[in-house]
């Protein structure tokens, strides 16, 4: 099954794609490797990473359950969660400054006793889009995000961090790469138009992603599964296309409703349909109620 597929790599841009280079057991180096190059004068080394489970409720029963794309702790407790999102939404920022609110929330010990101290947590967001107010600034692709003093920007407190990656403006080409996190940068943003490991990139952890990523070697249940993704993927781009063409804010809306039909005709869970994009659990509702009729 995996032959009917053109890319000889996957793309990572895809929910199957990015957890299967950073989301599963045998793969873990990977991400251990990409979260050293990203945050190694945060942190220090990260010797080991522990992935927790994904899924979270808030304090209540009745409150919403959050989904991360991957959430995991480092030999320290510090937590991680990383992101991936693929469409523009009015309120992400919002929603991984909410996300930080778990593992920080998880850390409360009960009793009288506890002093408040707390362990680092720190979210990573791969985005492919830019925020509306960064257009203008078309080489800066990192954005580090800490709560610091507006007079002076010394960092009042640095156990919280945000790290947004805009990968739309990283444009180097294999030639400019100077550093080991342009060659993760590239990666990602270029895997599935690859046909080979180009030379510059023959180091050991690049070549076991590359392996990890190779479409041929996937059994016929991954292979489907990543078929699956891809559906999602493409119907997102083609929805895309069809908003640059009819203008940004009716184009965007289409796109939503017709995503959301997509997903929901597929069986998708609802925080999925949510995190996609980007509506309300109201407004999809109603858009299932219409496909009742």
């Amino acid at each position: 099954m995996s032959s009917d597929f053109k890319e000889k790599y996957i793309n990572p841009f895809t929910d199957y794609g990015f957890k299967r280079l950073f989301g599963e057991e045998p793969s873990k180096d990977l991400l251990l490797d990409f979260l050293n190059e990203l945050l190694s004068e945060e942190t220090g080394k990260i010797m080991s990473l522990t992935y927790l489970k994904s899924d979270r409720l808030g304090p209540h029963e009745e409150d919403r359950r959050v989904i991360f794309d991957l959430y995991c702790e480092n030999e320290r407790g510090e937590k991680f969660i990383v992101e991936l999102q693929k469409t523009k939404q009015k309120f992400f920022k919002d929603r991984t400054v909410y996300y930080s609110t778990f593992p920080i929330r998880e850390q409360a010990q009960r009793g009288s006793n506890w002093n408040f101290e707390l362990k680092a947590v720190y979210t990573v967001a791969i985005l492919d889009f830019v925020f509306d107010e960064d257009l203008n600034e078309k080489d800066k692709y990192r954005y580090n995000v800490k709560l610091a003093d507006i007079e002076t920007n010394k960092v009042f407190y640095d156990k919280l961090t945000f790290v947004y990656l805009e990968m739309p403006k990283f444009t180097k080409t294999i030639t400019q790469l100077e550093t080991r996190f342009d060659k993760w940068l590239y990666i990602i943003r270029n895997l599935h138009k690859l046909e080979r490991i180009p030379d510059e990139l023959r180091e050991s952890i690049f070549e076991r992603l590359f392996e990890v990523a190779e479409i041929a070697k996937f059994s016929p249940a991954e292979a489907e599964s990543y078929e699956d993704s891809m559906k999602v993927f493409r119907d997102l781009n083609n929805s895309l296309d069809t908003a640059r063409e009819e203008g940004e804010i009716v184009g965007m809306r289409k796109i939503q409703n017709n995503l959301a039909e997509t997903m929901l005709k597929d069986g998708e869970p609802l925080e999925k349909i949510i995190k996609y994009t980007g509506l309300t659990e109201s407004e999809i509702q109603e858009i299932l109620n219409r496909l009742k009729k």
